[in-house]
């Protein structure tokens, strides 16, 4: 079957940092599968657009610049945060604020976001907002496993998952692997 909208698609890959010889930022293999209903928009566009049309067994390889995965990382998303946000009873909370903790919180509007803490001052937590893979360039190369119909959950109940392939918590790609 090929790969198409509202189609389940489950796949294998290893994800490099730059090309197909960088730095293994992550590997899913047949034991633990990338499973999603692509065009749900779950994952970053142009990964989805590399392998749209795809079908059972194919391999694929491709690259995708930071532009076009999580951007780069900029400086207006390392922010400071008052060290009372971090209190409880009027004690530092040291389970969560401490170096290098990756830390849940929301935005002004409600919005979830990670941050991780990269310094601790007597009044302030430096926090850094940027994705994780922001500012890299990321190299997929994998199979896929399966396309298939989706069941009536998986289409309208929400029923699949990502990794760190697209969303907020997963990626995308473009382009060949070099």
């Amino acid at each position: 079957m090929k790969i198409e909208k509202n189609k389940m698609v489950s796949l294998i890959y290893e994800l490099r940092e730059n090309d197909a010889e960088g730095k293994v930022i992550e590997v899913l293999d047949d034991t633990r599968p990338l499973k999603f209903l692509f065009g749900a928009g779950k994952l970053l566009p142009e990964f989805e657009s590399n392998i749209d049309s795809l079908n059972d067994g194919d391999s694929f390889s491709f690259k995708l610049v930071a532009e076009k995965a999580y951007g780069d990382r900029t400086e207006d998303m390392i922010v400071n945060l008052p060290l009372s946000v971090f209190m409880m009873d009027g004690k530092l909370n040291e389970d969560i604020c401490r170096i290098g903790n990756n830390v849940p919180m929301m935005d002004s509007e409600g919005n979830p976001l990670n941050g991780t803490i990269i310094e601790i001052s007597e009044t302030d937590v430096r926090m850094d907002f940027n994705h994780p893979m922001a500012g890299l360039d990321l190299c997929f190369s994998g199979r896929i496993v399966e396309v298939r119909e989706p069941t009536d959950n998986e289409l309208y109940g929400g029923g699949h998952s990502c990794s760190s392939c697209g969303s907020q918590q997963s990626s995308g790609c473009s382009g060949g692997c070099s």
